[in-house]
């Protein structure tokens, strides 16, 4: 009995160890994409910066595209996470209003991996049948569009092309933010014009 418990214990210890060195590739790769681009990235660069070699990440991802997408799948549950928070809203024009509240919040807290996902280019793969929690987080726009012309909003508006519309104006202002070019206003103004910049938006929609 005592050797199974050894055994047992061996095999937990192996595996944690495993996962925790995954999550160090992956930290690693996070800082090495955003520092120098998908494409600027090796695998070399990678085993360097974790300070193991390029054969034992090749144990746990098969390239470095496997191990963007890892981060991607990661970064939009997060962001799906964030949705979720509105979802309970049943009116479909109060839930489209916050969806903007959420998605700026969402890049402000989280800077790196709104770059990741939505700034530098990267190879997006769409069609992958695991990109769940990235087809889920669109839905939830594309959705709530859907219900609004539902309810009588937006006669004559395609909801994809719309959705695109929302989206595009709201990614813009979360840019601009992240990326410090908005430093000719002092933070309070900044604060200020984003939340009248997405209130304009807001009252443009219902008109529409």
């Amino acid at each position: 009995m005592f050797t199974i418990f050894v055994i047992m214990g061996i095999a937990e210890r192996k595996e944690r160890e495993r996962e925790e060195l995954k999550e160090k590739i992956i930290n690693g790769s996070t800082e090495l994409f955003l520092e120098h681009g998908i494409e600027g990235t090796s695998i070399r660069m990678i085993a360097d910066k974790i300070e193991y070699s390029p054969a034992t990440i090749y144990l746990h991802f098969k390239d470095k595209n496997e191990l963007f997408y890892v981060i991607m799948e990661r970064a939009f549950g997060l962001f799906f996470e964030y949705f979720s928070r509105v979802l309970p809203i049943k009116d479909p024009m109060e839930r489209l209003h916050k969806l903007g509240d959420v998605y700026l919040k969402f890049a402000e807290e989280n800077p790196f991996y709104y770059d990741l996902m939505f700034v530098i280019r990267a190879p997006m793969d769409h069609t992958k049948e695991d990109w769940d929690n990235g087809r889920r987080s669109h839905s939830v726009l594309t959705n709530t569009v859907q219900e609004c012309i539902d309810k009588g909003y937006f006669k004559g508006h395609n909801p994809e092309g719309l959705s695109l519309t929302i989206w595009s104006t709201v990614h813009g202002l979360a840019t601009l933010r992240l990326r410090g070019r908005l430093g000719m206003y002092d933070e309070k103004s900044v604060q200020e014009m984003m939340s009248s910049a997405l209130n304009s938006l807001n009252t443009m929609l219902e008109r529409a």
